[in-house]
């Protein structure tokens, strides 16, 4: 018997739709949090397939540009975790900067398009 895949929907700031539904179809168990840091706790313990989060850049911060840089830190060692990210065309050039250290399956600028949401699942 196969385990049914396991997406971990990080939600830090939303204002967006709930695409539960959308994972659910696309055959993943959805698992959702609102903090990075418990995101970090969910990776570890259950290491998911796939991984969507948001880009909300921080300026306040020093030596990263987001709170996912810590996500992809931690996913980056456990490898074959798929992770598609959603991002604000507003921090694009801040998000572009990221995508130099890091690749994913999928970005979307806000507001999400549910076809490519469904073509990236």
């Amino acid at each position: 018997m196969t385990e049914t895949p396991l997406l971990l929907a990080i939600i830090e700031q939303g204002g967006y739709p709930d695409f539960s539904s959308i994972y659910q179809s696309a055959g993943y168990q959805v698992e959702t949090t609102g903090s990075a840091r418990n995101a970090l706790q969910i990776i570890k313990r259950q290491k998911p397939n796939v991984i969507v989060a948001e880009f909300n850049f921080q300026s306040d911060f020093r030596d990263r540009t987001s709170s996912l840089e810590s996500i992809l830190a931690v996913v980056e060692r456990l490898g074959d975790i798929k992770v598609i990210v959603f991002y604000d065309k507003e921090f694009k050039h801040q998000f572009d900067r990221l995508c130099q250290n890091y690749t994913f399956h999928a970005c979307l600028p806000f507001p999400i398009n549910i076809d490519e949401l469904r073509s990236a699942l």
